[in-house]
Formats: C-alpha cells, structure tokens, sequence
C-alpha cells in the first residue's frame, strides 16, 4: 500500500475515474428508450435533458463538499474520497431509477421525480470532477493548467469511450445501458476513491511525466476519432469490435506505465540526494576529527623558568 500511496499513483486513478464518469455526454443513446417507455412527447424529453445539463453543470454543492472534507480535522470524513462517494451514490440512484422505470420495474414516475433522477444521475460527475481535478492541482501546484488539462481531457474523451463499450457489450440495448452507467461509474469510483489523496510533497521536474499523461489523451482521442469514421462507412463484425475495445482499454491503463516511470525516476532522485547528504555528513564528521583538530598530537610545549634566586641576582645586577 504504501507503493500505491503516491501522486503518481493518485493522477493516474483520477483519470480512470474520469474516463468513466461521463455518461451525461452519451443521452443520446438511451434517449428514445426514455421516450418511448414513459410515453413523453418531444418537449417533455427536452424538460428532463435541460435537467441533465444543470446537473452536469451545478458543480457548487460538490465545491463545498470538498472544501470541508478536507478542512476537516476528524481522520474519519476527511479527504477526496468522501466527494466520490456522494457522486457514486447519486450516479446509482439517478442511473438505477431510471433503467428501473424503462424496464419497468416500478411504476412510470411522475416527469418532476424523472427529473430528479436525471438531475442526480448527471450530477454525480461534478463531484467525481471536482475531486479528481482539485486533488490534482494540490498534488502539482506548479503545474495547474496541465493538470486541469488532463482532467477535463479525459473526462470529455469518457462519453465516445462509454459508447464504444456500449457498441461491442449491448449494442441496441439502450436500456441495459442505463443499468450499465449505474454501476460501471460507481463501481470503478468506489474502487479507486481511497488512491485519490493529496500530497504535499515535491520531489523534482513533473513536467514530463505530466506532458505523457497528455501524450495518452491525444492518442486516445485520435484512436476514436478514427474509430468512429471506419464505424460510420464499414459495419464492424463483432471480433472487430473486441479486438478495438481491448486495444482501446490497453491505451487506457498506458497511464500507469507513465507513473511507474516516474515513481522510479523519484526514488533514484531522492537516493542521490540521500547519498550527498551522507557523503557531506561524513566529510564534516572527518574533518572534526582529523589531526588538524587534534590536540593529542599537537601538544604545547612548556620551558622552566630559571630558579627564583638566579632570576633575582641577575634582576639587581642589571639595575646596579
């Protein structure tokens, strides 16, 4: 535990929890299931959409969260973790409810308590956002706007990464889906909220290790982007299909080779400097002890004074 209890180690959770937690940029996919299941007209759709982006928007109530989580002095509700457990356990109700009332597991809710729903399951992302960005920032202080970079990076790639799970496991099962995005983002939040931690602690240059962090998300972003053009001309069989989704997943654990990189790369650098402060203790030590400073082997020699009468005949003979 204590290898996993670095910043490094910390990032590369956020940007797993991020690249789940995005659900809120893929309405589309379940929107006409919605529709149809509940009985809505177009306009009534559009009421519960407007409430899924002021949650995904309203990141205040996960703002003031973090700051007393973290203000706070008791080791029992202090830390980030406590931010992703509020989202998880919206992101389940919101998410649980609504694939509940499509399949019909309760009753049609009235459209105010879908909205709720909706509003809840959306919300959820701001404080999986707010948790893994500020945490981020107070890891690297002197590298805000990369971190910041990273997060949202990650967090906008989550969407077209959530769809192509969506096309290779339950492809025209939109329903499913939305039991999918109740437990994926919760289960992965709840496995990887107690890495999420703040370290005050610098040990050198981050930049590069940061810029590969970077370097990841582009690539990912091309990787779908040409993806999703191949997907719009050719129909993909479905061994096409895993074999992008596992290739997809392998760029998403790269991260972790990144920060392994760079916790070695720390620990040589705090070696080094662990080995000049011995070797400048020991030269002062030497030093110290060295004949220079010795005064066994540089006594002070003392002469005998003539004898008092001799000194006192000589003494009057001179003023005679």
């Amino acid at each position: 535990m204590e290898r996993l209890s670095t910043r490094w180690i910390a990032t590369v959770a956020s940007i797993w929890i991020q690249c789940s937690c995005g659900a809120s940029y893929t309405f589309s996919i379940y929107s006409s299931v919605l529709k149809s299941s509940q009985g809505y007209d177009q306009s009534t759709l559009d009421t519960v959409s407007v409430f899924k982006d002021i949650g995904a928007n309203a990141g205040i109530l996960s703002g003031l969260l973090y700051a007393s989580v973290t203000l706070n002095h008791s080791r029992l509700l202090r830390g980030p973790w406590v931010v992703h457990v509020a989202g998880a356990i919206q992101c389940f109700i919101g998410y649980f409810f609504m694939w509940a009332s499509v399949v019909g597991l309760i009753d049609r809710p009235p459209v105010p308590l879908m909205c709720l729903f909706m509003f809840l399951a959306a919300h959820a992302q701001t404080f999986f956002n707010t948790a893994n960005v500020v945490s981020g920032l107070e890891n690297f202080p002197g590298y805000g706007g990369t971190i910041v970079g990273i997060m949202k990076g990650f967090l906008g790639l989550s969407g077209a990464i959530l769809i192509q799970v969506y096309d290779t496991i339950c492809k025209g099962k939109p329903s499913t889906y939305l039991l999918m995005l109740a437990l994926l983002p919760t289960f992965v939040s709840l496995v990887l909220m107690f890495l999420v931690r703040i370290y005050k602690t610098t040990t050198g240059d981050d930049k590069k290790p940061l810029n590969g962090f970077s370097a990841v998300a582009l690539i990912i972003a091309g990787y779908l982007m040409i993806l999703i053009i191949l997907e719009n001309i050719f129909t993909l069989p479905l061994w096409a299909r895993i074999s992008t989704l596992i290739l997809l997943l392998i760029l998403l654990v790269s991260p972790l080779g990144i920060a392994i990189k760079a916790l070695r790369e720390d620990s040589n650098r705090l070696f080094q400097t662990h080995s000049i402060e011995s070797n400048l203790s020991t030269d002062n030590a030497e030093q110290i002890t060295s004949p220079k400073f010795s005064t066994a082997e540089d006594p002070i020699e003392y002469h005998q004074l003539p004898s008092g009468d001799k000194a006192t005949s000589d003494d009057e003979g001179a003023y005679g």
